[in-house]
């Protein structure tokens, strides 16, 4: 399979709107169909990519790589596999990089095509950590992920105000000083400009 089968999800979607007890062609589900193919289509098209691929253009930088490249604040949205509700949250992403470092925006990407899948919270964070560590070649990969269940607020005990973090750490980066000086990172923000007009 090369793609999502748009035609197959919207018939799923007819039927599953008719077994909940609705009219299918009432005016308002008229275009439902089309429109949940269209965004499965965006949800999981991360199945189709190759997320190492992101990160085959990279830079030679022998020794002078420096200690640790750190992208924070990373958006991202996936489909969890059990009620196929999504889940929206933050990546911080770092590694500690080998002889090589890659452009910023695929890290990104990187992120993006993985969550692009029916997924768990737990398998994404890890998968990303492995695929930094494979496709860079990284010393340490340091991947922290918190984000908000669709299942957990909607449904249940409706958690409205509950998150879930997730951490994975390869090489370096699993030592417990390592990791805490990266956690200080991501909650460090710039000190206000003490000479800036308010």
């Amino acid at each position: 399979m090369t793609g999502v089968d748009r035609p197959r999800i919207e018939a799923a979607v007819r039927e599953l709107l008719a077994a909940i007890g609705e009219d299918v062609s009432r005016e308002g589900l008229a275009e439902t169909p089309r429109r949940v193919g269209e965004a499965y289509a965006e949800f999981f098209g991360g199945l189709h990519v190759d997320a190492e691929a992101f990160l085959a253009n990279t830079v030679p930088v022998g020794d002078r790589a420096g200690e640790v490249v750190l992208v924070r604040d990373i958006a991202f949205r996936s489909i969890c596999e059990h009620h196929l509700l999504p889940f929206l949250g933050t990546a911080h992403v770092a590694y500690v990089p080998g002889e090589h470092v890659v452009g910023l925006g695929s890290l990104p990407r990187v992120v993006d095509a993985i969550a692009s899948r029916p997924q768990m919270q737990e398998r994404l964070t890890e998968e990303i950590a492995d695929t930094l560590e494979r496709g860079l070649q990284a010393r340490g990969v340091l991947v922290v992920l918190d984000a908000v269940h669709g299942c957990v607020v909607a449904r249940g005990q409706q958690q409205r105000d509950s998150s879930t973090v997730t951490v994975a750490s390869r090489g370096t980066l699993g030592d417990p000083a390592a990791r805490a000086e990266i956690f200080a990172l991501i909650g460090a923000r710039p000190a206000p400009d003490a000479g800036a007009t308010p």
